[in-house]
């Protein structure tokens, strides 16, 4: 027992720091290794860093992160890490929702490292590494609305919750249409290419009922946060712990709509008056006249028929 004093020694300096916050949130950060661009280099440059306080686990195709995330909360993780854009975000909180008791066990953190970030600048998540990393250490749970789609793929009904947006229509199949390898190499860009390849598609007819209102147009746009496409607040009333979600249907997605809404957006980031027929609601069906392609946090999942319902409050997000 002659080593027990510096046993003690080594008790006493190992319980405090212990205590902090990095050692009592066991975290488990999910990331893409291919990610490109400044953002993600500075991830990679502090990679040795994270790994030394949390666990890492890196994806190597679509749908790994759902997969990594369901596997860190039956591991008993408290926060799990979204590294990545808007779509490894919603892979994230699905892979934590998918596990039974998930939402109330675990908290979701965010470092933006995706081309856009649209839910991470509505939750005002720094876009700087070392700022976002400082927010996962110190920040505060807030809860926020968890709103899910429920429609059929591949013959089985699936449910996909989103957080901050979602679409059907012009929307959508401009996010099926992105070719990624232009979108490494521009950026935000690859989605205005891809959405003028959209338009001049013949679009269908899409149908939304909420039980007391029927309305159709050829775009629709959900909003659970004020923000559509980075800084554009599509949805200005939208509050994210009300227990709605916004919507917004364009009776027309052409070449005269994209000229009409143009202006005030690239001025204002709004919409003009009257561009389209909004309201509020907690529940909606969607159908449609022909294939239409649904998607969600800029993440194509699936095709109309769908049913829209809210989680409220559901959802833990770190924040600063």
């Amino acid at each position: 027992m002659r080593d027990a004093p510096a046993i003690a020694r080594a008790l006493f300096w190992t319980i405090p720091l212990c205590l902090t916050q990095e050692c009592r949130v066991r975290t488990c950060i999910i990331f893409n290794p291919t990610a490109k661009g400044e953002k993600a280099r500075r991830f990679h440059r502090h990679l040795a860093e994270v790994g030394a306080q949390c666990a890492l686990r890196e994806t190597a195709a679509v749908e790994d992160a759902r997969r990594l995330a369901s596997e860190a909360v039956r591991e008993g993780f408290e926060q799990v890490v979204a590294a990545g854009g808007d779509g490894t975000l919603n892979e994230v909180l699905n892979g934590i929702a998918d596990v039974p008791g998930g939402l109330e066990q675990v908290r979701l953190g965010l470092l933006p490292l995706g081309t856009v970030n649209v839910f991470a600048r509505e939750m005002g998540i720094p876009a700087r590494f070392e700022q976002a990393w400082q927010t996962l250490k110190t920040g505060h749970d807030t809860r926020i609305d968890l709103p899910m789609f429920e429609y059929r793929r591949g013959g089985a009904v699936t449910r996909r919750y989103f957080a901050q947006l979602a679409g059907a229509g012009l929307d959508a199949r401009a996010i099926e249409r992105v070719e990624w390898q232009l979108k490494r190499r521009v950026g935000p860009l690859a989605y205005v290419v891809a959405g003028l390849k959209a338009l001049a598609e013949p679009p269908a007819r899409i149908t939304v009922s909420d039980g007391q209102q029927t309305v159709s147009g050829a775009l629709v746009l959900l909003g659970n946060g004020r923000r559509y496409g980075g800084e554009f607040k599509l949805f200005p009333k939208a509050d994210l712990r009300d227990g709605l979600v916004d919507v917004c249907v364009f009776p027309r997605a052409n070449w005269w709509t994209l000229l009409r809404v143009s202006p005030s957006l690239l001025l204002r980031r709004r919409l003009p008056r009257n561009a389209a027929q909004s309201f509020q609601t907690a529940s909606l069906q969607l159908s449609s006249n022909g294939p239409t392609p649904l998607e969600v946090d800029g993440e194509a999942v699936g095709h109309l028929p769908a049913e829209l319902g809210v989680k409220r409050c559901a959802l833990r997000i770190v924040v600063p």
